[in-house]
C-alpha cells in the first residue's frame, strides 16, 4: 500500500526533470560564479518573446518591470527600447546555442520568414549556422544530436583587435582558465557558457545601447565579489545594490573593450 506513492513520486520527478533543468542556470563553480544572461534592447518585445518561446523553447518570466526568457544554462532579458544598432558592429558580435537538430530548427525558422545563413562546418567539426533575430541580433547555432534538450545556451563571442588581452582580463577578473574550443584556442569557460575571443581587423563599438546591450554573470554572494573587484581597482558603472522589485542584487562594470557587464545575484531563482 505504500508502494504507489513512491512509484508515483518517481514518475512525477522523471516527467518534470526537463522542466526543473530548464529552470536553473548551470551549477556555480567553487568561487560561486555561473553564467547568467544576455540582455537585449528590442523594438518589439512581444515579437521577441514569441520567437524565443516558439523557436528556442524558452519560458517567459516577468518580475516587476523586468521581462526575461528562461533557457537551459542562461536567460535572455528583454528591454522594450529601440537599439542604436545590431550586435555585429559591436565587440559582442553574437551569442550561440546548441540545438539537437539544426535542419529542423532552420526549416521552422525559415517557414516563419526569419533570415538564416547556410549551414557550415564550425570550429568543433559540427554543423553550424547563423540566424538573425529582429533588431539585428546575430545568433549562432551548433548541432549536437546528443543534447538532452532541444536547445541549450552555449557561447558568447567577442571580436576585437585586442582579443588576447581581453581574454586575459576575463580570466583574471572572473578566476577562469583558458580552454580551447575546437580550433579556437582563445576561449575560456564559465559554468554553463563558453566565452570565445576572436580577432577583428577594425575597431568594434561598445555594446551599451545596441541590440545586445550587455552580458551577465550570476554569483552566490555578489556583495563579496564586488569587494574583490574594488580591491583590484575595478571601476563600477553601477555599484552593488539590492533591487527587490525584480528580486535581484546587481552591479555593472565595463570590460576594457567596451562590453557592458551586469553582475547579479538572484537570477538562479527565476
Amino acid at each position: 500500500m505504500q508502494r504507489f506513492p513512491v512509484v508515483f513520486s518517481l514518475w512525477l520527478a522523471t516527467l518534470l526533470a526537463p522542466l526543473f533543468a530548464q529552470a536553473q542556470l548551470a551549477v556555480p563553480n567553487a568561487a560561486g560564479l555561473t553564467y547568467g544572461h544576455v540582455h537585449l534592447n528590442v523594438s518589439d518585445i512581444e515579437l521577441h518573446k514569441q520567437i524565443w518561446v516558439e523557436h528556442f523553447s524558452g519560458v517567459v518570466v516577468e518580475r516587476g518591470p523586468l521581462t526575461a526568457v528562461r533557457l537551459p544554462n542562461m536567460l535572455v532579458a528583454l528591454t522594450a527600447r529601440a537599439p542604436t544598432g545590431g550586435s555585429q558592429p559591436t565587440v559582442m558580435d553574437h551569442f550561440g546555442f546548441k540545438v539537437r537538430n539544426i535542419e529542423a530548427f532552420l526549416a521552422k525558422w525559415r517557414a516563419a520568414g526569419l533570415p538564416a545563413e547556410d549551414p557550415f562546418t564550425g570550429a568543433e567539426g559540427q554543423i553550424n549556422a547563423y540566424v538573425m533575430l529582429p533588431d539585428e541580433v546575430r545568433v549562432e547555432l551548433q548541432e549536437d544530436q546528443g543534447l538532452s534538450t532541444e536547445v541549450s545556451g552555449y557561447h558568447v563571442h567577442f571580436f576585437t583587435p585586442d582579443y588576447e588581452a581581453l581574454l586575459a582580463w576575463y580570466v583574471d577578473i572572473f578566476g577562469l582558465e583558458v580552454r580551447p574550443r575546437g580550433s579556437i584556442s582563445t576561449t575560456t569557460n564559465a559554468p554553463g557558457m563558453n566565452l570565445s575571443f576572436g580577432n577583428s581587423r577594425t575597431p568594434r563599438l561598445p555594446t551599451r545601447g545596441s541590440s545586445l546591450d550587455h552580458i551577465g554573470f550570476e554569483f552566490d554572494d555578489l556583495e563579496a565579489f564586488c569587494k574583490q573587484l574594488e580591491a583590484k581597482g575595478i571601476k563600477f558603472d553601477v555599484p552593488f545594490r539590492d533591487v527587490p522589485s525584480i528580486g535581484l542584487k546587481i552591479a555593472y562594470i565595463t570590460d576594457p573593450s567596451g562590453v557592458y557587464i551586469e553582475l547579479t545575484q538572484g537570477y538562479d531563482d527565476y
